[in-house]
């Protein structure tokens, strides 16, 4: 039977309640247990939480309520889940370790050595003295790396530790402190979910650290959402009605409900893409649950029969699922009352692993309860910790913990596209990937040793961005060559590490040079001489033998050369101290050397920053040689300008940022915005880039109509994720019509 249709959800402004009424009792939590698992060890669950409570005995959290209630509520979250009675137990120990006198061998001995295992791996590396906390908080996730890559439970409750303490940050009083975790929880945690599929996670995740890193954004949005939902409340429930008339009148058993964006999906969207709020075409969607997998495709048909389908706006996952196992076709079609919707298709099981992940793959089987290998492969055949394990083989090829980070969050992006290799084995890359991604994902011998490629049976550049369907050849050498400035060619961890790896000790003198040269700069605006010094007293502060370390430590960003100016002359007034720590802006020149780095970059070449594209740190960039002048522009990879030299292979050249430009630096940019031509629209928009932190250096209006005028910005900002964070700013306030960043 075709099931009538669901009245779209509407996401509150807020998200669920912090916590439940009360706390879960020890026999309900063992009953929510047996409901789904009738072999669970009632005796070692009660254990656990008697152990629990006992340990955190009078213990608090910033709430006022008692300590233990936060391991039960963590073991609650993780019961809706289904997960085994280890995990539940884990979840309950979880923090013992770290808050009480307890040891790995206590809990061996009272637990097991599985459970000592699962608990150890969860367990926060707090005591790294002497460490900042941006290293602790590296150090952990490498830990954490390690533990997760053996057991995916490990991760399961840590996510659900994070969600409960996410639920109630409101409680930390230290708005830096909340600041923070809610960073980390954005950054690294919630990818992680989405990594293993639980995307029900991954979204209150998003959602709770949205609220407390950019309130007033997600109160714009969610403004603007409840208009919306005012305005096309009702026509959802007619949508839903009409795809269920067309499905039934063609015998496809389905339910269909409508579902709205969340407000964090919604600013993400509107950071990565150059569009308004209005533009926006998927606030809606509907969700098509059929049968089975071949009624997904029944569907696909009788909708793109009833409706024109938007060009470009199918996928099929389906056949080609993503990373995590999410499979579902994806389509967008031009509905009943010329809505442009888009339309999710899937099975019941499909639907379960898209919201829970791998945790949809638990179960009673063969008389035992536990993992089920066997559904997981059925339901999308790839391992959903690979790319995790990916992350194992950075640590094996060594680098410092800022670089895991980042590499971290490289592997965990789920843009993708399928390419094959000319033998037919799929290869499935980020989005944005390049061809040393492909040659590192088949093994890194073949990176190693890549010299060129061809793409579709033609040579092409190793800067070419891969797309779906691409079949990739790599031209191998005889002995692997590496040059520097391949980590601008490449997106993914894997290929970056394997590629740091090669040329980190070529980086030393690179990083030494840079440090030497920054630090010169800094005594200098702060009237002191280097050669006139002794840097002896920095070399005992920072722990560093020779004057090279120390400069390395500078040019690596381990050490501020303003750091290095207070340790050697500590009585600095404050009209020196200010000279020396004032933000640069980037030029071009001579000085252009401590802001760019890459092939080709030779004694006495000078560098300028094209003004047809405008570059600013975080741009991916590249260099094209002058012959005439003798110089060399800097351009975006996307410059327009770039196409008249597209057969000149010899002009180009592979650039990226130094350290020192993109942490030390200020930039100009512009932005072309369209307002709302009313009174105090202007005014609303230069407070909205003040509050995301930038300058306003210029503006001009032009094109001023009856009901929208024209403004073009120039401002003072970071890099460019601090521009594209102003511009989504902008483009989730009401007053704005459309912001795009502005070139030439």
């Amino acid at each position: 039977m075709v099931q009538a249709a669901q009245p779209v959800a509407e996401p509150k402004d807020a998200p669920a309640p912090a916590r439940p009424p009360r706390l879960l009792r020890q026999y309900e939590l063992i009953d929510k247990v047996r409901s789904y698992d009738p072999t669970a060890d009632e005796a070692l669950l009660n254990r656990a939480y008697v152990y629990a409570m006992r340990m955190h005995g009078s213990q608090k959290r910033a709430s006022g309520d008692p300590y233990f209630a936060h391991p039960i509520e963590v073991a609650g979250i993780l019961t809706d889940y289904r997960l085994d009675t280890a995990t539940i137990v884990t979840a309950l120990l979880h923090d013992v370790i770290e808050d009480c006198p307890v040891s790995r061998a206590d809990i061996d001995q009272l637990f097991g050595e599985e459970i000592g295992e699962l608990v150890e791996g969860v367990t926060k590396l707090s005591q790294l003295e002497g460490n900042s906390e941006h290293t602790r908080q590296a150090e952990n996730l490498r830990k954490f790396i390690l533990a997760i890559s053996k057991d995916v439970r490990v991760l399961m409750v840590k996510l659900a530790d994070r969600l409960h303490n996410m639920r109630t940050l409101e409680f930390i009083k230290n708005p830096a402190k909340r600041e923070r975790i809610a960073r980390e929880t954005l950054d690294i945690y919630a990818p992680l979910a989405r990594s293993i599929g639980c995307h029900r996670i991954c979204t209150e995740l998003e959602e709770l650290a949205f609220i407390h890193l950019n309130p007033v954004a997600r109160d714009a949005i969610g403004r603007r959402l409840s208009a919306l939902r005012q305005e096309q409340g009702g026509a959802v429930s007619v949508v839903s009605d009409e795809v269920l008339g067309k499905l039934a009148g063609a015998g496809v058993p389905a339910r269909v409900f409508g579902r709205e964006k969340h407000p964090f999906s919604i600013w993400r969207k509107l950071q990565r893409k150059s569009i308004g709020f209005s533009q926006l075409s998927d606030i809606y969607a509907f969700r098509v649950i059929v049968d089975s997998e071949e009624d997904c495709y029944r569907a696909l048909g009788v909708i793109h029969r009833a409706w024109s389908s938007v060009p470009e706006r199918f996928k099929d996952y389906i056949s080609t699922p993503k990373r995590n196992n999410y499979r579902s076709i994806h389509t967008t079609v031009v509905g009943p009352k010329g809505m442009r919707i888009e339309m999710q298709i899937r099975t019941e099981a499909m639907d379960r692993v898209a919201e829970d992940g791998v945790a949809a793959h638990w179960r009673y089987k063969n008389e035992s309860y536990g993992f089920d290998a066997e559904a997981q492969a059925a339901a999308g055949g790839r391992d959903p910790l690979v790319n995790l394990r990916h992350l194992v083989q950075l640590l094996e090829h060594g680098g410092d913990v800022d670089e895991l980070v980042e590499h971290a969050k490289l592997e965990m992006f789920l843009d993708q596209v399928f390419v094959f290799t000319p033998k037919g084995r799929l290869v499935s890359l980020p989005r944005g990937a390049m061809p040393l991604d492909f040659a590192y994902a088949v093994h890194t011998d073949v990176g190693d040793t890549c010299i060129g490629v061809k793409v579709n049976g033609e040579l092409r550049p190793l800067r070419t961005l891969l797309q779906n369907g691409d079949v990739v050849e790599v031209i191998r050498g005889a002995k692997p060559v590496v040059p520097p400035d391949w980590r601008s060619l490449t997106v993914t961890g894997r290929a970056r590490s394997a590629i740091r790896r090669h040329i980190r000790q070529s980086e030393k003198d690179e990083f030494t040079r840079l440090g030497r040269a920054t630090v010169e700069q800094t005594f200098e605006r702060a009237g002191k001489r280097l050669a006139d010094v002794s840097l002896r007293p920095a070399l005992d502060r920072f722990a560093t033998a020779a004057d090279d370390d120390l400069f390395e430590a500078v040019g690596r960003g381990r050490v501020t050369p303003t750091q290095v100016l207070d340790v050697v002359f500590p009585g600095l007034n404050a009209q020196e101290r200010e000279a020396a720590t004032a933000q640069r802006r980037i030029e071009g020149g001579a000085g252009a050397r401590l802001y760019v780095r890459g092939s080709g970059l030779t004694q006495g070449l000078i560098l300028h920053f094209a003004p047809c594209c405008s570059p600013v740190p975080g741009d991916r960039i590249v260099g094209i040689l002058d012959a005439e002048g003798g110089g060399l522009a800097v351009h975006t990879i996307d410059c327009a300008t770039l196409a008249e030299y597209e057969d000149r292979e010899e002009v180009w050249r592979d650039l990226q940022w130094t350290p020192e430009a993109e942490r030390n630096t200020i930039s100009r940019a512009s932005l072309a915005a369209t307002i709302k031509n009313a009174p105090g629209m202007l005014g609303q928009v230069c407070t909205v880039i003040g509050e995301a932190g930038g300058n306003i250096v210029n503006l001009r209006m032009h094109h001023r109509q009856r009901d929208f005028f024209d403004v073009d910005f120039d401002l003072e900002v970071k890099d460019a994720k601090h521009l594209t964070h102003i511009a989504a700013a902008l483009r989730a306030n009401p007053s704005v019509e459309t912001v795009d960043r502005a070139k030439g």
